[in-house]
């Protein structure tokens, strides 16, 4: 059985009357101009518009819904009724915002153009330098835009905004009060500021827009902290979505594509916090998610694939935890990190990248803890580390299934700890050190030894490298460890599958330590350990015929 509530006389009265007392003012049938509607308009009205253009910029009342004639039908870009009702701020003519929103408020449904001065030459030049040169103190500061909300908790909804000398739509906070506007399902483009700003602790919901070919981000942050969810971000100057000055967004389900630098672009403090989640980040022109400037956002479970540089690119000092993304098909690495930055990579998932599935460029003192990512089929390397880098890979699974290069490279000046991973694959070396590598409790896999021509080891040290070898497997490659002119200490590993020997160790540059491993074999004559193609003392390693098992 339905109750009804029972309602008091007094309230009863009261809602009875806001209902009684709420009108419709059309325009231009009662009221010439749109201004002179809305001051005629009380709370609870709505100033209904029909299509023409109005050469005005309106300020709006509060709890006023302007709103344009028409059913939801879908147009060429935006709804049928908002491509039909334009406001025109009539370029210089005017002052203030395109629309100034009140607290209350509803916009739905109209083109707003023409707001300051659009420079199509302007936005050219800089479109095609990537905005190298643009004036980046503009981003974040007031400017005139085409719908303002500030202090407003409105909504904004099924407007297209372009030619705006400033962002299309800019979302202020006011210290000291709580406001969350709701902006969904607009249309900003070639507009000479950001599609949508959010700026000063604006908490706004920021949803289902389509803001493509800004002069800055297709939405840009400075200082404020939305929900930015379902919007579609492409062809923007900067970034498709831009974060920075301390601002800590969640940033779920986006598409950002086709823009001039990253699909995600977070700088700028590392109070700049953002949740980036479940976003799909492709064919930009840099990065499909990038971090710089000591920014520690938290990178998750998003798709960034076919981007002109890294999958997520790190770089100047930054801090991110990158949880759970698939990188693929980046022409540089899946993952790709400057020095100097301290990152935290687990769970991600990295394939066919053009170079590496987790690159580390050469730089001064960056730090990277690698965990249980499966890196596999890279056109180069599964890792590559650069000097200046101290990099722990613990459970990870770094594989190719062909091809000449190494699965992991580590150069001289950087230290790689390896534990617990599973390396699999040919080339030369399951990981070629030049650097320092300790390796412990590994699974080095080799799918095709190879016992003459190129070399095949699961652990390649070169000149001056330094590799500390305990408690792993190794199986199918020539030999579990080569050095030449480098220093050496093995033990308790185990290795089958090879050719003459386990370890063979050339002109060593110290004394090299090869003890307690063990080896099973079937030829009469491999060793355990060649040192300057000697055999070497036993030092409690031991080699088992393959017919005494």
């Amino acid at each position: 059985m339905f109750i009804v509530p029972r309602v008091g006389p007094l309230l009863l009265f009261v809602l009875l009357a806001q209902l009684a007392s709420a009108a419709e003012l059309r325009v231009p049938e009662n009221y010439v101009t749109l201004q002179a509607a809305i001051d005629a308009a009380a709370a609870g009205d709505t100033v209904v518009v029909e299509p023409g253009t109005y050469t005005e910029r309106v300020v709006l009342k509060a709890n006023v819904t302007l709103r344009s004639e028409g059913d939801d039908l879908q147009g060429k870009l935006g709804l049928k009724r908002a491509e039909a009702t334009i406001i025109d701020g009539g370029k210089e003519q005017g002052s203030g915002a395109g629309v100034e929103m009140a607290e209350g408020a509803t916009l739905d449904g109209f083109t707003i153009r023409n707001v300051g001065i659009y420079d199509d030459n302007e936005w050219k030049t800089h479109h095609a330098s990537q905005g190298d040169n643009q004036l980046y103190e503009h981003i974040g500061a007031p400017g005139v835009v085409g719908i303002a909300a500030v202090g407003a908790t409105c909504e904004i909804r099924n407007n297209i905004v372009y030619h705006i000398g400033d962002s299309g739509i800019g979302i202020v906070g006011v210290e000291g009060k709580m406001c969350s506007p709701l902006v969904e399902n607009n249309v900003c483009y070639r507009n000479m500021g950001a599609g949508i700003g959010s700026m000063n602790g604006s908490r706004a919901t920021i949803r289902g827009n389509t803001c493509f070919e800004n002069f800055y981000a297709g939405i840009g942050h400075s200082s404020a902290s939305p929900l930015v969810v379902n919007n579609v971000c492409y062809g923007n100057v900067r970034a498709g979505i831009g974060i920075s000055d301390d601002s800590s967004p969640e940033v779920r389900r986006n598409k950002c594509y086709r823009n001039r630098r990253a699909g995600i672009g977070v700088r700028t403090g590392s109070d700049t916090r953002p949740l980036i989640e479940d976003n799909d980040c492709y064919e930009n022109e840099m990065a499909g998610i990038g971090v710089s400037e000591n920014a520690a956002p938290t990178i998750r479970k998003n798709r960034c694939y076919r981007n002109k540089l890294a999958g997520i690119g790190v770089r100047t000092r930054a801090t991110p935890r990158i949880i759970e993304n698939e990188c693929f098909e980046n022409e540089e690495s899946g993952i790709g990190q400057m020095g100097g930055t301290e990152t935290v990579l687990i769970g991600n998932y990295l394939h066919q990248n053009n170079r590496s599935g987790i690159g580390f460029a050469s730089g001064k003192d960056g730090k990277s803890h690698v965990e249980n990512n499966r890196v596999i089929d890279n056109a180069l390397v599964a890792v590559g580390i650069n000097p200046g880098w101290t990099v722990d890979l613990v459970g990870n699974e770094l594989s190719r299934k062909d091809g000449l290069p190494p699965i992991v490279m580590v150069f001289a000046g950087s230290v790689a700890t390896f534990k617990q991973n599973v390396i699999r694959g040919g080339g030369v070396a399951g990981i070629r050190v030049a650097g320092t590598v300790v390796a412990a409790n590994n699974r080095f896999h080799g799918t095709a030894l190879r016992k003459v021509g190129p070399p095949n080891f699961a652990i390649w040290g070169l000149k001056g490298s330094t590799v500390v070898m305990t408690d792993n497997e190794v199986t199918g490659w020539r030999h579990a460890l080569h050095s030449a002119e480098g220093h050496v200490n093995a033990r308790r590993n185990s290795a089958r599958k090879f050719h003459r020997a386990v370890f063979v160790i050339e002109k060593p540059a110290s004394e090299p330590i090869v003890s307690e491993n063990e080896a099973t074999t079937a030829s009469p004559s491999d060793q355990i350990c060649l040192i300057d193609n000697k055999p070497s003392r036993e030092d409690a390693n031991k080699l088992i015929r393959s017919d005494q098992r």
